[in-house]
């Protein structure tokens, strides 16, 4: 069943930006809701790409203020990632797009499902958008995410390379 409602997290939304391929999101899902305490974190920097561009994005909804669910909360998770699993587990229809590994553990144990930001590239590559996986996982080893060597690995064989 395709993925077409995700809540995405500052990290991947970051690195997305600065390493430009934050278009593959409008391309791959139909709603893209970015939570309060996640907008904040992005736009805090006026001199980053991300904080300039998220509000010139027409395909990002800004979802209203959002009350903690109680079992996110007793994880003491950050804002963003509190936000993020508490509106996935809310509006079940939607996947949480986050890289944090204490919060992929969290919504783990919640069955909230998960995509990181690697897995965005392989199902770009999967859905015919990107022609390869290895440049755009560069680009985003060179925006900041940190990937291990492993993981790359994995992400090039599901992407059938």
């Amino acid at each position: 069943m395709p993925i077409e409602k995700v809540v995405v997290n500052a990290s991947p939304l970051i690195t997305l930006y600065k390493s430009q391929l934050a278009d593959l999101l409008p391309q791959l899902f139909g709603q893209i809701q970015v939570p309060p305490a996640v907008w904040q974190e992005v736009t805090a920097s006026k001199d980053d790409v991300a904080a300039q561009t998220l509000p010139q994005s027409t395909w990002v909804v800004q979802a209203e203020a959002i009350v903690l669910h109680p079992l996110v909360s007793a994880w003491d998770l950050g804002a963003g990632e509190s936000e993020v699993l508490s509106y996935a587990l809310l509006h079940p229809k939607h996947t949480a797009i986050i890289d944090d590994a204490a919060a992929r553990r969290c919504a783990i144990s919640l069955n909230i499902p998960t995509l990181g930001t690697g897995g965005i590239i392989v199902l770009a590559k999967r859905r015919g958008l990107i022609s390869s996986v290895i440049e755009p996982i560069q680009a985003l080893r060179n925006a900041g995410l940190w990937l291990s060597g492993d993981l790359v690995n994995i992400l090039k064989r599901q992407a059938g390379e």
